[in-house]
């Protein structure tokens, strides 16, 4: 599908920089072994319609023998999306997934009632120099799907629709948008996308869903004549037609959001819920270590470490 931004209400020169509802500075976060830039959980917005955490890796660069090593670890009441764009990922969790990720992919791995997993570069990437550079978000479950059985899809860059117009690609990675469906299982209303506007391309929105942001990954961006840099999250208010302009250089952006959900959400950890108590159980749980008698199990084939539960987690 493609449309025409140009002739879309709301250019830049029509509305104003107070439809930005939150701009957001992310901060780092050292997950260990790596270092993320972390825009969502913020202090002045905890989610992006059903989005809770919104993470860039990368980029980052790695020589030979050297990569990411991030232990098997829990989650509950989430879902995880991994895209990526440079590098790998080797997923592994305690389903049995065992599926590596490339640029243009997608993982989505649902959390439910308890799921563990680990996030490894590939052996085959670590034969020589690699780069990473990626986004991973999450997303929290409505109330009535925080106890589902754990489940994980993975889809190549070829599933995902792509929508094109004059300056624009518009990779669907989640939900709908722009009458298009992207083929992973939702269970909430959410959109998500990887854009790339070339120089001076103005991208529009969609304005059917209730809650919506961009992150800018690459170049700047332009509304009401304030320009906006690589590294900053824009939440807008609900109901205005946006639509964004590229810098010279153009724009690499992640735009997301979907439907609130029913009430904030309760965040300890890699845990989500919508009830402390479950939270709390949740961390009973892992601390126990009782490997597949309780919650939770380790991956099949990366069972030798995990990622212990401590105060400060």
């Amino acid at each position: 599908m493609s449309w025409n931004p140009a002739l879309t209400p709301g250019c830049p020169d029509e509305i104003g920089v107070d439809a930005i509802e939150t701009l957001i500075i992310p901060r780092a976060r050292d997950l260990g072994s790596f270092e993320v830039k972390r825009a969502l959980p913020a202090p002045k917005r905890q989610m992006v319609g059903p989005f809770i955490f919104f993470d860039q890796a990368g980029p980052a660069e790695f020589l030979t023998g050297q990569g990411v090593d991030v232990r098997p670890h829990p989650h509950i009441g989430l879902g995880t999306v991994t895209y990526l764009y440079r590098g790998d990922f080797h997923h592994r969790d305690s389903i049995g997934t065992d599926q590596v990720i490339l640029p243009g992919a997608v993982n989505w791995m649902v959390a439910g009632k308890g799921v563990t997993h680990s996030e490894r570069t590939s052996e085959a990437a670590r034969q020589g120099p690699s780069s990473l550079f990626g986004i991973q978000t999450w997303i929290a479950l409505p109330e009535d799907r925080e106890d589902m059985d754990p489940l994980f899809e993975h889809h190549g860059k070829d599933s995902l629709p792509m929508i094109r117009d004059q300056g624009i690609e518009a990779k669907l990675i989640l939900g709908h948008a722009y009458g298009e469906k992207a083929p992973v299982t939702m269970y909430s209303e959410a959109f998500y996308l990887d854009v790339v506007l070339a120089p001076r391309a103005l991208f529009p929105l969609p304005d059917d869903h209730e809650d919506r942001g961009l992150y800018i990954t690459q170049g700047s961006v332009s509304i009401a004549g304030q320009t906006f840099e690589a590294g900053q999250m824009m939440v807008f208010r609900p109901g205005d037609k946006i639509t964004v302009a590229a810098g010279e250089q153009g724009a690499r952006l992640m735009a997301l959001g979907g439907a609130t959900l029913n009430g904030p959400r309760h965040v300890w950890w890699n845990f989500v819920s919508s009830s402390k108590e479950k939270i709390e159980h949740a961390k009973e749980e892992w601390r126990a270590a009782n490997w597949g008698l309780g919650q939770f199990d380790l991956p099949p084939d990366d069972r030798s470490e995990f990622i212990p539960l401590t105060d400060g987690s």
